[in-house]
């Protein structure tokens, strides 16, 4: 096939790879709703500092996304974000032959509550308040504790996400 065939080919393949995609408008998506509050989450865990990271990450989030304004006083927001940080799970995942452990599991489980200035209740799905990510053991345990912080900062990530995901796809009430 010569150059101008495979041209045509892709510049009539480009609408088919777009189908069903589309830009995403958060403003007005949530009626009245232009503010929002992040209160710190209090930490249940055994993990020291779980509490700050995932905090950090819920704010970070809604900033980036510039869907609601984050204030700091939550009297003055539309929407008031708090909750827990229930638990943190370690479990080792893969193991070598003389069953030293190769690698590690860190589960980080949220009991989130999202309410509106009126103490409405907005409910988030459980199920998508717990995320795992994988880490790497080591023999040495700084290299071991980092690379433990670095998997709950990304599971913090994909839990804002989807805390943030969950208020646009859900009506609230």
């Amino acid at each position: 096939m010569r150059l101008p065939g495979i041209l045509a080919l892709l510049v009539l393949s480009l609408p088919s790879c777009f189908a069903g995609y589309g830009w995403v408008h958060y403003e007005g998506a949530l009626g009245d709703i232009q503010t929002i509050a992040i209160e710190g989450l209090r930490n249940e865990s055994l993990e020291p500092g779980v509490d700050s990271i995932v905090s950090d990450a819920i704010a970070t989030e809604f900033r980036r996304r510039g869907s609601l304004r984050v204030v700091e006083d939550k009297s003055l927001a539309d929407l008031v974000i708090d909750g827990r940080v229930k638990s943190v799970q370690i479990n080792a995942r893969s193991f070598s032959s003389i069953q030293f452990s190769l690698e590690y599991a860190v589960t980080v489980s949220l009991d989130v509550a999202v309410r509106r200035r009126d103490g409405t209740e907005v409910k988030l799905g459980e199920r998508s308040l717990q995320e795992t990510e994988l880490y790497f053991a080591s023999a040495d345990v700084e290299i071991v504790r980092k690379n433990r912080e670095e998997a709950v900062r990304r599971v913090a990530v994909v839990l804002a996400g989807r805390i943030h995901d969950a208020l646009f796809v859900r009506t609230i009430p």
